[in-house]
């Protein structure tokens, strides 16, 4: 991993900043970006070996816990278009094998709900928790440096559009959609449009378009020009240990990695100057469903004191499919994970029959992987 990385000031636009390149902030050097010789000319964070893999696939579910059914409904459905399950019915067998993977206690019940973009499967699926008593949120704000979970992104081929109906139906954003340029590899530029919004319990929602032919973070349902999630990311320290976690046990890539210092402007209320480092993990071979992580290391970042997990309200849990169970088992025990719970034979509504480990990232994030039977 580089260590040694160039600071370049720039304005913080939290997903606009993924596209930056090597040669789009000229005191930026090449090898902050990782395996360049299988990257595209074009898109220098889409990788060309697509037939590359490893362990671990993309991220496949995100788990989200709310009190506030009708907040979710809003956002998610009659905002960003996406399609909601009634209550999944739960056979008593199943909900134990849930709360034994999530280390639930026996008195707390919920209703499950299954979030998705049905016209591009491929996106990440949410799993909707909705507890029945009132739950400690992970956040106490939007603050950008309280610590855990973040955002989710929802790449789209109409920011304009999107951004003025959310508007109109009252969602936040936490500034004006930014627009801008950004360099390509060849020495052009394309432009893009990007706002970030106060989604229910307190998580980031990104949208983000980019223009001039540049094909979109994921897939997009073409018809209604809409799309995500695509992405999620995360405020962490101990960033190192980290990104070893999220390669070494989950055997994902570490694609992007550098530091930065916040410009003037920045969108999410972060002062001028602040250093941070961002970085970029994907499955290998894959160009989609990644992610992303923020620590900014020189600030006093925030904990609120409420673990960032199920059954707390917010971004409880991430969830990859393997190839093999058991050598992430292996993986994990010779990292030091905390709080490992199986492989234990689950049949999920959403990705089916299966083998399924679950185990706490050093922050203490819920981390599940699958194996389908």
């Amino acid at each position: 991993m580089n260590t040694s990385l160039s600071k370049t000031k720039f304005v913080f636009l939290l997903v606009a900043s993924i596209f930056i390149t090597s040669n789009a902030c000229k005191n930026t050097n090449v090898d902050q970006i990782t395996n360049n010789e299988n990257m595209s000319p074009v898109d220098p964070l889409a990788t060309q070996n697509t037939l590359s893999t490893g362990l671990c696939g993309y991220l496949h579910t995100a788990t989200l816990c709310t009190n506030d059914l009708d907040n979710i409904k809003k956002f998610y459905v009659d905002g960003m278009g996406m399609t909601l399950s009634d209550p999944i019915s739960l056979s008593e067998s199943q909900k134990q094998a849930q709360k034994e993977l999530w280390s639930l206690p026996d008195d707390i019940d919920y209703s499950y709900y299954h979030l998705s973009r049905e016209t591009v499967p491929s996106l990440i699926q949410i799993r909707l928790l909705l507890f029945k008593e009132k739950m400690p949120s992970i956040h106490d704000s939007y603050n950008s440096l309280e610590l855990g979970p973040f955002s989710l992104g929802f790449p789209n081929m109409d920011q304009k559009s999107l951004d003025k109906r959310l508007l109109s139906m009252d969602i936040e954003a936490m500034a004006d959609m930014q627009e801008g340029t950004i360099p390509r590899a060849d020495g052009t530029t394309y432009r893009y449009w990007e706002t970030i919004y106060k989604g229910p319990d307190y998580l980031h929602c990104v949208g983000i378009e980019r223009g001039d032919g540049m094909p979109q973070l994921t897939p997009c349902d073409t018809i209604t020009k809409l799309g995500g999630p695509g992405y999620s990311a995360q405020v962490i320290k101990d960033s190192d240990n980290y990104l070893r976690f999220m390669t070494e046990v989950l055997d994902l890539e570490l694609r992007a990695d550098r530091n930065w210092d916040a410009s003037p402007g920045s969108a999410l209320g972060i002062p001028e100057g602040t250093p941070f480092r961002f970085a970029l993990v994907y499955a290998k071979g894959s160009n989609q469903n990644h992610f992303l992580f923020l620590d900014f290391t020189e600030s006093d970042m925030i904990d609120t004191g409420v673990a960032p997990r199920i059954p707390h309200l917010g971004l409880g849990a991430w969830t990859v499919e393997t190839s093999d169970i058991n050598k992430i088992l292996e993986n994990a025990k010779k990292f030091g994970a905390k709080q490992i719970v199986g492989p234990n034979d689950y049949l999920s509504p959403i990705y089916g029959s299966a083998k399924v480990l679950t185990m706490h990232a050093p922050n203490g994030f819920l981390i599940e992987v699958f194996q389908k039977n």
